[in-house]
């Protein structure tokens, strides 16, 4: 068995162009992976082998690689930035050990960055900081590393210190060993010497270092007695509570260069193995029941403990189906027959893989803490478990955001109707935020996504990877109902057609529920006016009707219903007729307890040169943004507001118009609010408009 704490599973994640890919192939190319550096800007490299990554120079699937430094294994999963597609980095983070936070040296701390900061958090991820691209105009090292404590809440551990400033900067200082890496103007990484810290820098490296060993031995209360004490400390020591402060998230060592200009890569890569967590050394997966409650057992990891892992991505390529896996422990072997936890069926592992990036080998057997992709495996989905059938058990699932923004589709030759549906139902598999259903009323195709970008790169991997040429609509805002009033109503239902009836009377208020809340049920029937066994059934028929609100037809939220009395009949009563009753009650009362409409509201971070802020914010207020701060830097100012999402369609192009190009932004769901009543006429109109010229057609 392979020693597994020589194993590294770690994920690359960032802003959109801090250099994550770039980061990637450098660390791919000193570990002798690939022995020629592609570059994304010529859409050669090569963890963004999709051709739509290639023409727009983003990642927009998560890639994963496995290579090797100084006798450790690194699994590397290369992320998106946009924020569009972060999906792609919750679940990868999901399932790594450790990561690397890549920064800009000029951006700093980007809107995508905070996100990706918050996923990691909560994984309980350990992290590395790597601030790129320090031969940059306006890179400054120790002004990214002061708002990563201020915007992230974190506390960076400086372990080297740049040489150099902007079309100066040669190299780093590594504050451990208290030597200079200085690179020579060739570009290959390899071309550097190891000197003395330049005279110029005594100073700072003397004091940088002394707060790098304070901070390290506070984590060992031992050692920190000898420090203060005037002991020597000895590296070996020192590297020992690093390593255990950033498994423990205390700190976050910090390493800076230019992956771009092969600029202190081998000292990152050294601290991954000195720093980042084995698979042994974090925290086991806890296992849950059937409804998602921790059980108190937990996957430890182990080859010696039965087979437990976790699919955390399916994609769909020419080979077939791929099943991405985090095995978590025991062994797999091909042929083995393993079982999903969640659709109770078995499936057998036919053809095994290790992936580097669109490559791969096959595998005969893998162990935990491996990362492979399984060929062929059916109804398998992102977040389900595969275990041994003898040891059946649930790995804690995962959650994804809803979607927020739709689009209707029709194929443009209608002998394409069964490819598109084909094609649908794969891209729907791979990723859980991309979701498909048939509008009810025009019988539309909708696809919902998280935001346009991701939308259009699904319609294009369609037409590309495909063949289905699609007829796209106008973006829709999925917007929601509530309500405002409490009400108290009673309804009952009766029906009498011969033989047996049906009958059942509810008395029950609706009220607001707490802010996503969702929908709540309660009783408080004293007496047994209303048997208890037909609880479910009242239940199950208020639960179906929040899918279709009172006003235009759009999913409620937010709603308690609170059963207080009611009345049965000895011979007429059933499941069946309360939860008729149910529905009725619904209905009934909904338009009465002030239904409002609400729509979702987007945190956006635009970044503007100085002297277009005053156009930016101008043009936020009339999209109704609200202003929630700005912060000026040496690239320009980032403005943060809270804008309606239906303001915000097509807003890249005005920004990049009022800005000359240089403009930024991106934005993510943050909330739903209430809708202005004009907003919400002009919206039910159209929805009624729709539904009726839906209903002439038929």
């Amino acid at each position: 068995m392979t020693d597994l704490s020589l194993y590294r599973n770690i994920g690359i994640f960032a802003h959109v162009d801090a250099g994550k890919t770039t980061t990637t192939e450098r660390i791919l190319k000193l570990t002798g992976k690939i022995h020629k550096i592609g570059e994304v800007h010529e859409g050669e490299s090569t963890t963004d082998f999709m051709v739509q990554e290639a023409e727009r120079g983003i990642t927009i699937q998560s890639a994963a690689v496995t290579c090797f430094w100084k006798g450790n294994r690194f699994n590397v999963i290369d992320t998106p930035g946009h924020v569009d597609f972060t999906v792609e980095v919750y679940r990868s983070l999901k399932v790594l050990d450790g990561g690397i936070g890549v920064f800009c040296g000029s951006g700093g701390v980007e809107p995508q960055s905070e996100t990706n900061w918050r996923y990691a958090n909560d994984s309980k991820v350990a992290r590395l900081i790597f601030v790129n691209k320090l031969d940059r105009i306006g890179a400054d090292f120790l002004r990214v590393t002061d708002q990563v404590k201020k915007v992230l809440g974190a506390k960076p551990l400086l372990m080297t210190l740049p040489i150099g400033r902007e079309d100066t900067f040669k190299g780093v200082v590594d504050l451990l060993s208290k030597k200079a890496y200085i690179w020579d103007e060739t570009g290959l990484p390899e071309n550097y010497t190891v000197t003395d810290v330049p005279a110029d820098m005594v100073d700072d490296v003397d004091m940088y270092r002394d707060q790098l060993i304070e901070n390290a031995v506070e984590v060992d209360d031992d050692l920190l007695m000898s420090y203060m004490e005037g002991e020597e400390i000895s590296v070996e020591d020192i590297k020992r509570c690093i390593r255990k402060g950033t498994r423990d998230l205390v700190f976050f060592p910090t390493f800076c260069g230019s992956a771009f200009k092969n600029k202190g890569m081998q000292l990152l890569l050294d601290a991954v193995v000195d720093y980042l967590p084995s698979p042994t050394e974090v925290n086991p997966q806890p296992l849950t029941d059937e409804e998602g409650n921790e059980t108190g057992k937990f996957a430890i990891v182990s080859a010696d403990e039965p087979f437990r892992a976790l699919a955390f991505k399916i994609m769909d390529d020419r080979f077939g189906a791929l099943t991405f896996c985090r095995i978590y422990s025991g062994v797999l072997n091909k042929g083995d027959t393993i079982l999903n936890s969640f659709t109770g069926k078995s499936e057998r592992i036919g053809r095994m893989v290790e992936m580097n990036a669109n490559d791969r080998t096959d595998l005969t057997t893998a162990q935990a803490g491996d990362i492979v992709a399984l060929v062929g495996l059916k109804n398998v989905q992102t977040g389900h478990t595969l275990c041994d059938p003898k040891f059946p058990c649930t790995l804690e699932p995962m959650v994804f955001p809803e979607p927020v923004i739709s689009i209707s589709v029709t194929p443009k030759d209608k002998s394409m109707i069964e490819k598109m549906a084909t094609a649908i139902g794969k891209l729907v598999s791979e990723d859980p935020t991309f979701r498909v259903e048939t509008d009810p009323d025009s019988g539309e195709t909708i696809l919902r996504g998280m935001g346009e970008l991701h939308l259009d790169i699904k319609v294009d991997i369609m037409k590309r990877t495909y063949g289905v040429e699609l007829n796209v609509g106008q973006p829709q805002v999925a917007y929601r109902e509530t309500i405002t009033r409490n009400i108290e109503d009673s309804y009952t239902h009766k029906k009498q057609s011969g033989g047996s009836g049906q009958y059942g009377k509810i008395d029950y208020t609706i009220k607001p529920g707490e802010p996503n809340s969702g929908f709540v049920f309660k009783t408080s029937v004293v007496g047994g006016s209303v048997p208890k066994e037909f609880y479910p059934a009242i239940e199950k028929g208020f639960a179906s009707m929040m899918s279709t609100g009172p006003l235009a037809g759009f999913p409620v939220l937010d709603v308690e219903i609170d059963l207080i009395d009611g009345a049965f009949h000895a011979v007429d009563s059933s499941a069946i007729a309360f939860e008729i009753a149910a529905k009725g009650a619904f209905r009934q009362s909904m338009p009465k307890a002030g239904p409002q409409l609400l729509e979702p509201i987007m945190k956006v971070d635009v970044y503007s040169p100085e002297d277009h802020v005053g156009d930016v914010i101008g043009d936020l207020n009339r999209r109704r943004g609200q202003l929630s701060g700005q912060e000026a830097n040496v690239t320009g100012v980032r403005i943060k507001a809270d804008v309606p999402l239906s303001e915000m369609f097509g807003y890249i192009s005005t920004l990049r118009t009022m800005t000359s190009g240089r403009g930024q932004f991106s934005m993510e769901f943050s909330h739903y609010a209430p809708c202005p009543s004009n907003v919400a006429e002009a919206v039910i109109a159209k929805e009624k408009e729709k539904k009726a010229a839906a209903a002439a057609a038929k």
